[in-house]
């Protein structure tokens, strides 16, 4: 199931990566290249939500698009988040919190699924919480301007990131928490 076109969309959420970070490359007024990395990013992040609908509405379901999809979603989160550092709008702790949970759970869900435990950590309600907290944070901090001349994005933006690194560092803690019997039981 490696072209279907589920598959295809997040393969080219992937491809559009670095058009994202390109964007910043342009000689373009930074206005312009916030607009286009901004609607550039929303583009790409719904593509998430379209390949995940069209993979149960046409029954093209498949434990590699599983895999693939998240894989997606944290090079996008990842890769902007840095974009946004080197660009002095999000804090080095802040990125360094959410990757580094990011890569965490990654393992440890490798891990559950080698020892016969991935359903310790299936996806969770917190998780999806978090993940839509990090990609309106990292919209508005993108945009990085001002919205009918009364929402200051950056400023939102800023808030709604240290949420979302909040939610980052609790849905971690969930994870180790549900993970943590079979991970006893495989030690002991």
């Amino acid at each position: 199931m490696f072209l279907t076109l589920p598959t295809l969309l997040t393969w080219a959420r992937i491809v559009a990566i670095p058009l994202i970070v390109g964007c910043f490359y342009l000689p373009l007024p930074m206005a312009q290249i916030n607009l286009l990395s901004c609607v550039l990013f929303i583009v790409v992040a719904l593509t998430d939500w379209a390949d995940g609908w069209l993979a149960r509405r046409l029954n093209q379901t498949s434990a590699f698009g599983a895999f693939l999809d998240p894989v997606a979603d944290k090079f996008l989160v990842c890769a902007s988040l840095l974009i946004l550092l080197e660009l002095g709008r999000v804090n080095a702790l802040v990125a360094l919190i959410i990757i580094g949970r990011e890569i965490a759970i990654s393992a440890l869900r490798e891990w559950m699924a080698q020892i016969g435990a991935s359903r310790s950590v299936a996806v969770h309600m917190l998780g999806k919480f978090k993940t839509a907290a990090q990609m309106a944070a990292i919209v508005l901090l993108l945009f990085d301007g001002e919205i009918f001349g009364l929402i200051h994005t950056r400023v939102w933006g800023t808030w709604l990131i240290y949420v979302a690194c909040g939610l980052t560092i609790w849905s971690m803690v969930y994870y180790l928490q549900k993970s943590l019997p079979a991970i006893r039981a495989k030690a002991g």
